[in-house]
């Protein structure tokens, strides 16, 4: 293996302080954009679902309840389940918030969002979706969709950030990896409490999903100022 010559190792220890202006800057951005805009929801989900899709016409009808109930709706500004969620929000001339980033399967950005945020850096981005959310509604998704929703319940088990709500849509997806997280996680090997599993609500209805928000800060007392 080539060893790195002294010059070179100064270039790259140059680039990252670089990456760090870069860094800052995004965050700043993203602050002062995502500050003004009000309380939000977050909706994660596939970017491959199509428009036919069951899970897309329950998104939309979803993201038009949580307007209704004074929210806006973040987004990360792509195809499938986040333009169900923005044009949602759209239709019922509410906040739409488009946290958009490239992907190989995403485009630029969806033509219902209204608040456009856009990222170069992964974890600048994540920080947005908690930072500045009431809560998240989690569609059925791949890789990237249990890298959001994993993060969420980290930071609340960890009491990281304050507990907020979390809705599982769609039992028959969410049903076996529950399931997994009950047997094998929590009864095998206890890497988890069982307090832990009331971190999040699984539902199949849109007005059950807005309902559990909206009861959440009911019952906390924490609801915002609309």
């Amino acid at each position: 293996m080539a060893e790195l010559a002294p010059k070179d190792w100064n270039e790259i220890r140059t680039n990252d302080s670089w990456a760090i202006f870069k860094i800052m800057s995004e965050f700043v951005e993203g602050y002062e954009k995502m500050a003004r805009i009000g309380p939000c929801v977050s909706v994660f989900g596939s970017a491959r679902t199509d428009t036919e899709n069951p899970y897309y016409t329950d998104a939309v009808r979803t993201s038009e309840l949580l307007v209704q109930s004074g929210y806006g709706v973040i987004t990360g500004g792509g195809p499938g389940i986040m333009e169900a969620g923005n044009k949602g929000a759209a239709l019922a001339n509410g906040k739409s918030v488009g946290l958009n980033i490239v992907l190989p399967f995403e485009q630029s950005g969806n033509k219902y969002v209204n608040h456009p945020v856009n990222f170069d850096y992964f974890f600048v981005r994540k920080v947005m979706f908690v930072k500045y959310t009431q809560g998240f509604i989690t569609f059925p998704g791949g890789f990237g969709t249990m890298d959001e929703l994993f993060e969420a319940l980290t930071l609340m088990q960890t009491k990281k950030i304050d507990r907020k709500p979390v809705v599982l849509f769609g039992s028959k997806y969410w049903t076996g990896l529950i399931e997994w997280i009950k047997t094998a996680m929590l009864g095998d090997e206890k890497n988890i409490n069982a307090i832990d599993l009331d971190l999040f609500t699984i539902t199949d209805s849109p007005e059950e999903a807005v309902k559990v928000i909206n009861d959440f800060y009911k019952s906390h007392l924490l609801r915002p100022n609309f």
